[in-house]
């Protein structure tokens, strides 16, 4: 039975991996003589290595700038986002009512206008 492997161990048996990985990746070495100094089978070694080479694209893609939202943020901005279109809804509402207002102010003035004339 395999004992348990640290944490430290873990991480220096995946350093091994992955420089064998890019000796094999460079020429240096063949995926036989990768698989032989890991001590597993050819199909082992190419499984580890395109993980290892996935896990290496994930990790150069652009990322966005700047450090992750945290959860408080994230309920933050939501709130912001509410409350703005809650005034923008008030904007609205008030800008249609000026309207209105010009339109009976309009009227009034019309009206007495006319019946200025009328005099």
């Amino acid at each position: 039975m395999k004992a348990e492997q640290t944490k430290d161990e873990k991480s220096q048996a995946a350093r091994q991996r992955a420089e064998i990985i890019m000796k094999v990746r460079c020429g240096l070495l063949t995926a036989t003589q990768a698989a032989q100094q890991l001590k597993v089978s050819r199909k082992t070694y190419y499984k580890w290595e395109q993980r290892g080479l996935s896990a290496l694209l994930e990790g150069v893609k652009d990322q966005e700038g700047g450090r992750p939202e945290t959860p408080a943020e994230q309920t933050q901005k939501a709130a912001f986002e509410t409350e703005l279109r809650e005034l923008q809804q008030k904007t609205e509402l008030l800008e249609k009512q000026l309207k209105l207002k010009d339109i009976v102010y309009q009227m009034r003035l019309k009206a007495e206008q006319e019946g200025a004339k009328k005099k």
